[in-house]
């Protein structure tokens, strides 16, 4: 814990040079940050990319160093943006501190009334996906799961009607493809408190809130913080280590090949020297998939 504030404090001096910035033209440079998103309309799909071919050499690097120091955990994420999704340089498989939140003092929120989940975080055929995708109508009601900020609160192409939140305990939590939003950015948030209504906006097969948790722009996989079951948090306590980012590095060993006219498992997999079983199990697919020109296939 020591060792990571450390960190940070020589990270606000390393940085204090190029803080003189106005807050006008912080809020004009939202839209130009930097992040682990190749393209803003592609948050979900390029993100593993981003990261694997990023080449910070430092588990987190703040874009910019602002003056909103009354946001919460400021000291750790030094700047504040309410336009960008994703708008922080980091590279978690590096994280090499503990962080420690202790959650023994604040109320939790489950997002939404019912628990059922369609997808999982983790491998999705050859895409990482990045949260978990709970079962909900057009309409239900989702509610914040911490005290803490609005940061995010607009439309995005792949994550539809979007509100982040950074909350006072250091994590940001998302949610996605809602039908409505009723929260705005910099407006202080309770716990329980509702921000929005659940729909099938943005790049989405059917109505469910996509959900995130996030510390330094690195997701955290929500099953090790909550108890999706009881809808409760699974400890008071949760420490934040290389552990928990462990699973990056299989993320950034994944290559993919793109489809030509022509190509069919067996080719790809003589071209790879890997088995046609293998491309099935890492794409999530069958011997008989009838290949199309520009799909992504996972070879490794």
């Amino acid at each position: 814990m020591k060792t990571f504030t450390t960190f940070i404090i020589l990270q606000l001096l390393f940085f204090a040079g190029f803080s003189q910035i106005s807050e006008y033209s912080n809020f004009l440079s939202d839209s130009t940050c930097i992040g682990p998103i190749i393209n803003s309309d592609k948050e979900l799909e390029d993100e593993d990319e981003a990261f694997a071919f990023s080449n910070i050499s430092s588990y987190y690097i703040p874009n910019y160093i602002d003056s909103f120091y009354n946001v919460p955990a400021y000291k750790l994420y030094l700047f504040w943006d309410t336009t960008d999704i994703h708008p922080y340089q980091s590279k978690m498989n590096l994280f090499n501190e503990t962080y420690q939140i202790d959650f023994s003092k604040e109320s939790f929120s489950f997002p939404l009334k019912k628990n059922e989940i369609t997808s999982n975080f983790g491998w999705r055929r050859w895409r990482y996906h990045y949260g978990i995708d709970i079962k909900a109508n057009i309409g239900d009601t989702i509610y914040n799961c911490f005290d803490g900020v609005v940061r995010i609160a607009q439309k995005s192409k792949s994550y539809g009607n979007t509100v982040v939140i950074r909350h006072n305990n250091g994590l940001e939590t998302l949610y996605a493809h809602l039908s409505k939003i009723f929260v705005c950015p910099n407006q202080e948030i309770r716990s329980g408190d509702l921000i929005g209504l659940a729909g099938n906006s943005g790049r989405s097969t059917g109505p469910h809130l996509h959900f995130e948790v996030r510390f330094l722009g690195g997701a955290i996989n929500p099953n090790d913080i909550i108890n999706f079951e009881n809808m409760k948090l699974i400890s008071d306590t949760i420490v934040i280590s290389k552990n928990t980012f462990s699973y990056l590095e299989d993320v950034f060993k994944a290559r993919y090949y793109v489809v030509r006219k022509g190509d069919t498992l067996a080719k790809i997999a003589k071209k790879y020297g890997v088995s046609i079983s293998k491309l099935c199990k890492l794409n999530g697919i069958n011997h008989k998939k009838i290949l199309k020109v520009g799909q992504k296939i996972r070879y490794r």
